[in-house]
């Protein structure tokens, strides 16, 4: 009788947690003039979005209900905006009157899921997008990219996805390694769970290196190789009315892992492991 108890006890568990319910988080917008006699919006939306299955970090069978609030405040005519994206998650079939699973908070405009194994929001308010990689299961930070973040499969038969992203270290980065004026960047390579291998790029030269990290003057892109073995390539370009000056470097991609001692690149380039 005892395998009966258990599986009755679980049964009425799931019913108490699948009640049905009803949620609604009102969108709003406020519409006004300032001392100046400018106009300025203030807008608050909110989106609800069910995951599939297979959330790591998650039961297996679990769905997530993610509940997303962006609000924005910008004068009109004016550059750039002040903005804010929430996210709250909980198990699906809970009701969202009860404390979320976690929930997460950063100044950015749009949040997307990818993959159903990551959280990404979209930090850059003005003219330098950026955005932050969470994990979808548990809200914990993963890292931020000034590209676009690239993913792709380390394998054929089954998808076992691997992302990438290349961060740029702002004049005022609070970790003291990424101060040093040679350092031009830092690449990571992660999988949905963890950071697998970050790597250090720096300059011999710091007027050089402070020139490949500008946001203003440059401009980044990481694209995957694949032939004649699989590899990131990293290009750093001068913009527009500079010559290009297209700085790259390749980086191999071994047994799951960055291959640093074989990465093609100029000889004033460095690249080394790292860790935050």
């Amino acid at each position: 009788m005892k395998p009966i108890a258990v599986l009755l006890i679980t049964v009425a568990a799931i019913a108490q947690t699948h009640q049905p319910f009803q949620a609604q988080s009102p969108a709003s917008v406020i519409y006004g003039v300032n001392k100046d006699g400018q106009q300025t919006v203030e807008i608050t939306n909110v989106a609800y979005e069910v995951t599939s299955i297979g959330v790591p970090g998650r039961p297996q069978d679990q769905r997530l209900l993610l509940r997303t609030t962006t609000r924005t405040k910008q004068v009109v005519d004016e550059i750039g905006m002040e903005a804010s994206t929430a996210v709250e998650a909980w198990p699906l079939g809970v009701d969202p009157k009860q404390k979320p699973l976690y929930s997460l908070k950063a100044e950015g405009v749009d949040s997307k899921t990818v993959d159903g194994a990551l959280l990404v929001i979209l930090r850059g308010l003005e003219d330098t997008e950026w955005w932050s990689v969470y994990k979808l299961g548990t809200g914990e930070r993963l890292f931020d990219t000034y590209v676009p973040l690239l993913g792709f499969s380390i394998r054929r038969d089954i998808q076992t996805m691997r992302y990438v992203g290349l961060e740029v270290p702002a004049d005022d980065a609070a970790d003291a390694r990424l101060k040093d004026p040679h350092v031009v960047a830092v690449l990571t390579y992660a999988s949905a769970e963890r950071v697998l291998r970050e790597a250090l790029i720096t300059s011999d030269d710091p007027k050089q290196a402070q020139s490949l990290r500008s946001f203003a003057d440059a401009s980044r892109l990481v694209t995957l190789v694949q032939t004649p073995t699989r590899a990131l390539k990293i290009s750093i370009s001068q913009n527009y009315p500079s010559a290009p000056a297209t700085v790259s470097l390749t980086v191999p991609i071994v047994r799951d892992d960055l291959d640093l001692a074989h990465v093609q690149m100029p000889a004033h380039l460095h690249i080394v492991a790292g860790k935050r």
